[in-house]
């Protein structure tokens, strides 16, 4: 798959090296903007169904923006996304931006799991060139769709000069999101996404970003991960805390091999006793434990009740998104103080 993306990216040059306009590759992964229902107003429907080409047909005026050219990275629901589409996402858009391929990276992307694409190429794609993840809350065949707007807006912030080194941009409903903070707040709203520790960057209006502020966080060519020799990625797994939560999540995920454990507490990154056991099993193997919350907004930091140095909290994370950068530092490092620095950092 990688190497008839990486054919794709080098031939896509010939068409664009000549072009005055911004020069735009859009990579598509399926989800709902390539959806199709039986019906106009009809609530169900079939994700990635269409294909880049007849999205992008669909969008009025898109191509007065830049010269595109699509690539279909695969065609799937984004509850399915998987290890190996990241790798290919991250190979593909380092190669595309390290041999000057194009200006900017618009990414279509089912909305279940697009706050976790957008952080992990948030971390590990080291160039400056704007990356832009969009998709849609109601289906390309919806009498009200949303993702043709939503893809004319992301392509016309990745055409633009002020969207350099801002990070990976998550662009929905008029909103410009950071990739550190982002997460779908609504299950089918299109109003589904926000920041809830720090607010939007910025909005799109007729076309064009208005900025708000930057990201606080190390990102993109800041960032220290270097996946480029990855072929796999340490596995960390999510324990989820409730009221008398039982210990058997926890000794599953421990006894299952894990390298790397998030705790999504309740409150402020708090666990029971049950819990607590099984990470006290963890620790002895070695597995480095983070604690996040469940809680959308205000993170856990080392005020946390029954604070323990041994476990690094994850600041604003939440517990998707401390998950992925728990993986991405067990890369580098196993020592506890070292991935709390990593934590305050990003």
């Amino acid at each position: 798959m990688y190497k008839r993306l990486l054919i794709a990216g080098f031939l896509i040059i010939l068409a664009l090296s000549l072009s005055a306009k911004p020069r735009i590759v859009i990579l598509a992964t399926g989800g709902t903007i390539a959806g199709s229902a039986s019906g106009a107003a009809q609530a169900s429907y079939q994700p990635g169904v269409l294909s880049i080409q007849q999205i992008i047909a669909s969008v009025p005026d898109i191509e007065q923006l830049a010269e595109l050219k699509g690539i279909q990275v695969c065609n799937i629901s984004s509850q399915n996304m998987e290890e190996r589409i990241w790798l290919e996402l991250f190979k593909t858009i380092d190669n595309l931006f390290t041999h000057d391929l194009c200006d900017g990276v618009v990414i279509t992307h089912g909305t279940d799991t697009m706050e976790e694409t957008a952080y992990f190429l948030n971390l590990t794609v080291r160039h400056t060139k704007p990356i832009v993840i969009t998709g849609a809350m109601r289906p390309a065949t919806s009498l009200s769709a949303d993702g043709p707007f939503n893809l004319f807006n992301a392509v016309a912030l990745a055409s633009s000069p002020e969207a350099q080194n801002r990070g990976v941009m998550v662009v929905m409903n008029d909103y410009i999101l950071s990739a550190d903070d982002v997460t779908k707040t609504n299950t089918v709203n299109p109003n589904a996404f926000s920041c809830p520790n720090y607010g939007p960057l910025g909005i799109m209006r007729d076309g064009l970003p208005i900025f708000f502020r930057e990201s606080p966080f190390r990102h993109t060519a800041s960032s220290e991960f270097n996946i480029t020799n990855i072929v796999s990625l340490p596995k960390t797994e999510i324990i989820y805390s409730y009221a008398f939560a039982s210990d058997v999540a926890i000794n599953a995920i421990v006894d299952s091999g894990a390298d790397g454990i998030v705790v999504a507490g309740v409150g402020h990154g708090n666990y029971n006793r049950a819990i607590s056991k099984g990470l006290e099993k963890a620790y002895a193997r070695g597995i480095m434990v983070v604690r996040s919350s469940r809680i959308a907004s205000g993170g856990v930091d080392q005020a946390a009740e029954e604070y323990d140095t041994r476990w690094p909290v994850s600041y604003n994370k939440n517990p998707q998104k401390a998950r992925i950068l728990l993986m991405l530092a067990l890369t580098k490092t196993k020592d506890s103080k070292e991935i709390q620095r990593i934590f305050k950092e990003y």
